[in-house]
């Protein structure tokens, strides 16, 4: 048997040998990189130099004071938002204290329910009567302010809060008589609810009830009271903040220097025998003497000066022996509306501020008239005119100017007219929630008449 099987296997091992001596080929692997856009080395390019990153500038003294101003106003705008963000939180858990209120005591039906619902509408609606005639009364005093406009939106919303009381006092009169008209409720039974009064014990459970709703009426009072504060606080600082009569921007003039002003170049000459100047201004700081509105000519640099010296206000013509001053009606911080009025034939000099006239004296430059070919600026005066040598003037500036003289501050709605205005008329100009910025002057018209700041000085939205 052995025998037979090894010539077998001796024949499929030499036929196996046979296939695979046939089916061999010479196959060569090629283990080398085949690129198609290899570079040769006669063909290898230069290197591009990069050049030297952008080294940035050092920042001069005026643009670190531009970039704190910057970070200032960031800041304001900042505590403004969160002014706002706390007062709309504060009007949403009231709300939600009304709701739940409504929600808690609205359902119920009976003799402790009618007692504590009258009351509890009754109370709130007299306090917020109280409030609203406190505030009104406030109202009053705060005119001279000139918030009437914020004062009356508050108003309004005193009255929406007492619309609203009385809205849940007929609510509560209309459930009140479904619950009595209903089967259950002659034995004080809800029967939407399944509550039922204790026999015997309503008096003493509407005591409760009248107790516990007086003590959320003075939580309530407390909030609006609050409210009332910090709504007195952010009418307060958008006061500061926002530009007064409807004017869409102003001059920045951000401290005191020789070199900061403003040049006004006119459409017409100021050949004038009668004029009257107006502006707003809020004074950043105070001194003996600040230019807010100069003209002169090389004769005479003083023809016409809008002045303050710390709470006072000036206005000459001619020259500072003519000279007309009312005080104590600036405030530092504060928006002021100024005006100046002149006539030649009777030599009447008044000066208005906030819309009254507070000094007037006659016989200043009688007969006298401006002259042409002079020079206007807006925050200094041109006391030398010209610069005596050029090496004592500082380049790209105009010399003649005084840093002791500069104004700081912010300036708003300059006009001149060639004429006198009436009364009326500076009255209405001088309304911080009018539109005074509507009117344009005759001769210096603000947002139309060309107005060339210089330094530092730059116009503010």
């Amino acid at each position: 048997m052995f025998q037979w099987r090894l010539p077998q296997a001796l024949c499929v091992l030499s036929v196996c040998v046979c296939l695979a001596l046939a089916y061999e080929d010479d196959i060569e692997v090629n283990y080398a990189d085949t690129y198609y856009n290899e570079i040769t080395e006669g063909e290898t390019p230069e290197p591009t130099p990069s050049p030297a990153p952008c080294s940035s500038a050092d920042l001069t003294k005026w643009d670190k004071m531009f970039s704190m101003l910057e970070n200032s106003q960031m800041r304001e705008n900042m505590l403004l938002q969160y002014a706002d963000d706390i007062i709309k939180v504060e009007m949403g858990s009231l709300r939600s204290e009304m709701l739940r209120f409504v929600a808690q005591y609205g359902g119920s039906c009976g003799a402790a329910v009618e007692t504590a619902g009258r009351r509890m509408t009754l109370q709130l609606e007299g306090r917020l009567r109280d409030t609203l005639d406190r505030f009104k009364a406030g109202d009053q005093t705060s005119a001279a302010r000139n918030s009437v406009g914020r004062s009356n939106h508050l108003e309004a919303m005193l009255q929406q809060l007492l619309s609203t009381t009385r809205t849940q006092m007929s609510r509560l009169a209309k459930l009140e008589t479904s619950c009595f008209s209903s089967p259950g409720a002659g034995t004080g039974t809800n029967t939407k609810t399944g509550f039922q009064l204790p026999r015997g014990g309503g008096a003493g459970l509407s005591e409760q009830e009248v107790m516990r709703r007086d003590a959320a009426l003075d939580s309530v009072l407390a909030v609006l009271q609050e409210m009332k504060v910090e709504l007195g606080e952010v009418l307060r600082s958008s006061r500061q903040r926002h530009l007064p009569a409807g004017c869409e921007m102003a001059l920045l003039f951000p401290m005191r220097s020789r070199r900061i002003y403003t040049a006004v170049i006119p459409d017409v000459r100021l050949s004038l025998s009668s004029f009257t100047v107006c502006m707003w201004v809020k004074q950043t700081t105070v001194s003996n003497k600040t230019v807010l509105f100069s003209y002169g000519n090389r004769r005479n640099p003083y023809e016409i000066q809008l002045l303050l010296s710390q709470t006072s206000a000036l206005f000459t013509v001619g020259g500072e022996a003519h000279l007309v001053e009312g005080r104590d009606v600036v405030k530092p911080g504060q928006w002021i509306h100024l005006c100046g009025s002149w006539s030649s034939e009777q030599g009447l000099a008044s000066l208005w501020a906030d819309g009254k006239k507070v000094a007037s004296t006659p016989g200043v430059a009688e007969g006298h008239v401006l002259p042409e070919e002079g020079s206007l600026q807006l925050g200094q005066e041109r006391n030398g005119c010209c610069p005596t040598s050029s090496s004592s003037s500082v380049a790209g500036f105009e010399g003649g100017f005084d840093p002791k003289l500069a104004f700081a501050g912010k300036m708003t709605g300059v006009n001149m007219w060639d004429k006198v205005l009436s009364e009326e008329k500076i009255s209405q100009l001088a309304l911080q929630e009018g539109q005074g910025c509507d009117q344009r002057g005759s001769i210096v018209a603000w947002g139309v008449t060309e107005m060339v700041p210089h330094g530092g000085a730059q116009f503010i939205i």
